[in-house]
């Protein structure tokens, strides 16, 4: 049979549900879908390919899925650093009405993109303005990219848009969409409960469920949100949430840091799922999010690395380490183990944004979104448990090839579908500016 690509060599880690490791496997993929996963001699002598990697050597697994991030950001990488969550919003909502059209935007999609893939990561839920250009962006460098109208009643909205007139932007955008495609999904924004009343919430939220779209919103990112929403509302942000009936299996929340016991029951009674990002949280001096708490109430949780202003970068994997280790400060060195922050970082991304079934691991009628980790380095020696060698050694720059939807983005550490030199030089333009 003829396909578009084989990924033969290597151990293949395909995160199902049994963490079934394919010694010296190999992956099959036919107009952007998994056909086969088997050992590396079978599939090879059932299929002619197109297209070859070669991974022998290396570790074969699902591309990372970034569950919570501001990738046009990455213009303001570098200028907000050593501030509190809220001295960290005052300036970056400050440079953000100055800064932020949709030229610019793209230009920071673009930098976070080739950022993004040459650290493995190959897809991103992105909550942030000028949604349209950054899908573009995205889609000229063939990456999955999940974004849409974000809602967020500030004075000076970049965009210029009220919140009313944002209600039916946001619609017609929604209407515009239809069959998101393959691996993909409408995803509706509202930013926060210090942002918007309960009204406007509410609103948003039946907005989204209208279309069948994900919602995503921060929540109870440190204590001052969680006081800033009590004084403002009379609950906390999730009892909040939870209170007007808008937990639920379609809805995603950033963060999750300031929670007591019967909001992590609310949570997993509901089906919502937790973006962790372990990395900003830690930064801004928010806290450390109740991730085993949470798992072990049955809560899906992926990673996230929140914008590049608060986390200075877009590395999944380097928040894959942080989750297995910062939770073990608290005196257990169980709470997150290896394998539960990679899968997080994987199949628990994809599951957090209702994808789990076409995305996040290395499976027959999945979408092919993997990636090639070169172990051929010291630092990767001796390799005796892949889930502790992604873990606790690898870092990004091991990633040596990406693909998204069966398409090749980087090959051999060289980046295939974007420009880098005009993409670096672009963001430098406009930092000059």
């Amino acid at each position: 049979m003829s396909i578009d690509l084989l990924v033969r060599g290597g151990d293949v880690l395909t995160v199902d549900d049994a963490s079934t490791v394919v010694r010296d496997g190999a992956v099959a993929v036919h107009e952007g879908e998994i056909v086969a996963v088997g050992a590396a001699a079978d599939l090879a002598g059932r299929y002619t390919a197109r297209e070859t990697i070669d991974a022998e050597g290396c570790l074969v697994l699902p591309g990372f899925v970034n569950a919570h991030t501001h990738l046009a950001m990455t213009l303001l990488r570098g200028r907000a650093d050593d501030v509190t969550l809220q001295g960290f919003l005052e300036k970056v909502l400050a440079w953000e009405a100055e800064l932020l059209a949709p030229g610019n935007v793209a230009a920071g999609v673009r930098l976070a993109v080739a950022e993004s893939v040459r650290a493995g990561v190959t897809s991103a839920l992105d909550m942030y303005w000028f949604h349209e250009a950054a899908e573009a962006a995205a889609r000229e460098a063939g990456w999955r990219l999940h974004t849409g109208p974000t809602f967020m009643d500030v004075p000076q909205p970049p965009d210029g848009l009220g919140y009313e007139e944002r209600l039916g932007w946001a619609r017609r955008d929604l209407e515009a969409r239809g069959d998101a495609g393959p691996g993909r999904r409408p995803v509706v924004f509202a930013h926060s409960a210090y942002t918007l009343s309960p009204v406007q919430l509410t609103e948003v939220f039946a907005l989204a469920r209208e279309f069948g779209a994900l919602v995503h919103i921060h929540a109870a990112e440190n204590a001052t949100e969680v006081a800033t929403v009590e004084v403002k509302h009379g609950k906390r942000p999730v009892e909040l949430l939870d209170s007007l009936g808008l937990l639920g299996p379609d809805v995603l929340l950033a963060h999750a840091v300031d929670l007591t016991g019967p909001e992590i029951a609310a949570i997993a009674r509901s089906g919502t799922a937790v973006a962790h990002c372990p990395v900003s949280n830690l930064k801004l001096g928010c806290g450390i999010a109740p991730v085993p708490r949470l798992l072990g109430a049955g809560v899906t949780v992926g990673l996230g690395t929140d914008g590049a202003v608060s986390s200075n970068s877009l590395d999944v994997l380097g928040a894959v380490r942080q989750a297995a280790l910062v939770h073990k400060a608290g005196g257990d060195p169980t709470a997150v183990g290896a394998e539960q922050a990679v899968r997080m970082a994987t199949i628990g991304g994809a599951r957090a944004l209702g994808l789990g079934d076409r995305l996040g691991s290395l499976e027959v009628g999945k979408r092919a979104d993997l990636i090639v980790v070169d172990l051929d380095a010291p630092h990767l020696r001796p390799r005796h448990d892949p889930w502790s060698t992604l873990a606790y050694a690898a870092h990004s720059a091991d990633v040596r090839d990406t693909v998204v939807d069966g398409r090749v983005l980087m090959r051999g550490r060289e980046l295939l579908t974007l420009d880098e030199r005009a993409v670096l030089a672009a963001v430098e333009d406009l930092s000059m500016s």
